[in-house]
């Protein structure tokens, strides 16, 4: 098992510092504070440095921590800043994401992330070379793209696919911003789109899922991970290619190991051995050298 941060030549991010149930951020030239309860240590800072260097911080309501409100508050703005801005991304692969305070914490980028689009960039690279074509890649719950925009700026055609439309609308904005076309936008329940292109047929070289504990499709589909994940799997192995492929499957589920999503991705696929399969965990340091683990990661390479 690895652990995986995101690299340092990425300047428009930085976790500041984490504790007591929060975590300081910088996004570009904001700096955010966010309830995070997997900082379960004490604070580098001070309350009183946080506070001078907060932009904006984001106050559970009361519905914080009950199932369908579990991330709902409000941001209480400490200094002048806009509801929406943007900031780049220069790994591998470079775009724009645009960011906002929404209602429910987030503000539309998954920090931790950018080892996953470090590796989807070079996957479909590796892919492109070794076939001559443009490889497919189809993105499972997208949210607002950043894997889809990695694997686009290393040419593979890519569908784009959420439940939600304002969030697929907000992924196309990133597209257009980053100087990118050609994505496939689908508003549609994951595990529906998945059987359907099993039925006719379709194949993809690389394929990315990264499912929330619980959600709905666009006609109340019923999403719960722990019932619903090991049948999706079985339905994304049958539209992966045997050969030239990859799999990227993250995990934020706090009941959910490494080693389990390895097993449930062996299974899934009727793997003999863990040949081409890597797992591990996708975190953040803080200026202090505190770790603060978000994700697990699955990868099969074939």
């Amino acid at each position: 098992m690895t652990i995986e941060y995101p690299s340092q030549s990425w300047k428009d991010y930085e976790l500041i510092d984490s504790g007591r149930g929060f975590k300081l951020e910088r996004f570009g030239d904001f700096i955010l504070s966010r309830p995070e309860p997997k900082a379960l240590w004490d604070k580098s800072m001070s309350d009183q440095e946080w506070d001078r260097l907060t932009h904006t911080r984001f106050t559970p309501g009361a519905g914080f921590a009950k199932a369908g409100k579990e991330d709902s508050g409000t941001w209480d703005r400490l200094r002048k800043m806009p509801d929406q801005w943007w900031i780049q991304y220069g790994g591998g692969p470079r775009f724009s994401l645009r960011l906002g305070l929404t209602s429910f914490k987030h503000v539309g980028v998954f920090p931790e992330q950018a080892p996953n689009w470090e590796y989807i960039h070079r996957q479909t690279a590796r892919i492109a070379e070794a076939t001559g074509s443009r490889p497919k890649v189809l993105n499972l719950f997208a949210y607002t793209g950043g894997a889809s925009l990695a694997a686009r700026s290393a040419g593979a055609d890519v569908t784009h696919l959420d439940s939600v439309r304002q969030v697929v609308t907000w992924a196309h904005e990133n597209q257009d911003r980053s100087g990118l076309d050609g994505i496939r936008w689908v508003v549609e329940d994951a595990m529906k789109f998945a059987r359907r292109e099993e039925r006719r047929g379709n194949r993809y070289q690389g394929i990315i899922l990264d499912p929330p504990a619980y959600g709905h499709g666009p006609d109340g589909e019923r999403w719960k991970l722990d019932e619903c994940l090991y049948e999706m799997m079985k339905s994304v192995s049958r539209i992966l290619e045997p050969k030239d492929s990859f799999l990227v499957l993250n995990l934020y589920s706090n009941g959910f190991s490494a080693l389990l999503g390895e097993t449930v991705v062996r299974q899934a696929f009727g793997l003999e051995s863990s040949e081409g399969l890597e797992s591990g965990e996708l975190a953040l340091r803080d200026r202090f050298g505190k770790n603060l683990p978000l994700s697990i990661f699955v990868r099969l390479e074939r």
